[in-house]
């Protein structure tokens, strides 16, 4: 197994597994190997029978294969039939571009997201197969810690949109300012979870993630009806694999078309800033927002160098992240 000098989780220097902080906020203080007992999905046939097994069983959607895990004897294993899992494990993809970069992309974006911007994320890190291929790992937000399912709507569902009523396109066909208008429907709170929102939207296009779809927005009754949005989760730079769009959503940022707020036809500081007037956030909370997400963050060089990403990608990574921020401090139109 290659040497492991960085936390596979906080990306932490000096942990050769990982780090306290990873193992109690991933793992809720349990001593966890970074290390699957499992030698590879492709090379090895009866590991291949067990995942495609575990497949079968689990609900969550999406297109990345992803396998139900539970902790057991201090090592990740597939939850057994029958069992309530509590992780989930992303191996690497199939048809993107850079497939071996992309756990290692998720869990870099994700660790942004929290350490940096403050941004509440699912809990994650890396886990490694014996072939020494890596795999994302990240721990359920919608099970309780007796066992119990919170109840979780994503914003297709909130939107009343699938592909039977809206076509194959349902979870791309709409605006993040219609997003921003389910958040005050159905939010009690909708001012606290509007900032959050706009942050996120800030966030994904800092840094390229493309794929910010309905479906990767959810709300989460946290007791009584009490919704809230749910940890950001999903968070990766998607430029990296795909030759996408600045926003998933094919409308964009408006529901109606607002070709005076963009530059060039080109979002930039400014877009994001009449962005957030027409949504409903003050216009002081939306200056100190945009302030903060324009400034450089050396904490972000250090985790990209700290990441498990090879060489090459990192420098993509950070000049993709340098290209925005420039944009982002144009305020100008």
């Amino acid at each position: 197994m290659k040497e492991i000098k960085n936390c596979p989780s906080t990306l932490a220097a000096g942990y050769n597994t990982y780090s306290p902080a990873a193992l109690k906020r991933v793992f809720d203080k349990q001593k966890v190997s970074h290390i699957l007992p499992y030698e590879s999905i492709e090379k090895n046939e009866d590991d291949a029978k067990l995942f495609m097994d575990n497949k079968k069983r689990i609900s969550i959607s999406g297109v990345q294969s992803k396998y139900s895990m539970v902790v057991k004897d201090g090592e990740l294993n597939l939850t057994p039939e029958g069992e309530q899992g509590t992780y989930i494990l992303k191996p690497k993809p199939v048809e993107i571009k850079n497939p071996l970069e992309c756990a290692a992309n998720e869990n870099l974006t994700m660790q942004i997201a929290e350490q940096v911007f403050k941004i509440e994320t699912t809990a994650n890190g890396l886990s490694f197969f014996q072939t020494e291929e890596i795999a994302y790992i990240t721990k359920r937000f919608d099970i309780a810690s007796d066992g119990s399912k919170y109840r979780v709507e994503d914003f297709a569902s909130l939107a009343g949109v699938t592909s039977d009523n809206t076509g194959v396109n349902f979870k791309y066909d709409y605006s993040y300012e219609e997003v921003a208008e389910l958040i005050k429907k159905y939010l009690p709170a909708w001012q606290v979870e509007l900032l959050k929102f706009y942050r996120l939207i800030l966030f994904n296009f800092l840094f390229s993630n493309g794929d910010a779809h309905l479906k990767n927005f959810s709300v989460m009754d946290v007791g009584e009806n009490d919704f809230r949005l749910t940890p950001a989760y999903d968070l990766l730079n998607t430029r990296i694999h795909v030759d996408d769009t600045d926003f998933a959503l094919d409308k964009g940022l408006f529901k109606d078309d607002k070709p005076e707020y963009f530059k060039g036809g080109k979002a930039n500081g400014e877009t994001f800033r009449q962005f957030g007037l027409q949504i409903g956030l003050p216009e002081k909370m939306v200056d100190k927002e945009l302030a903060t997400f324009i400034t450089k963050q050396l904490l972000i060089d250090e985790l990209i160098d700290n990441s498990f990403l090879s060489e090459k990608i990192k420098r993509q990574y950070r000049m993709l992240y340098q290209t925005r921020r420039n944009r982002l401090a144009d305020m100008k139109l």
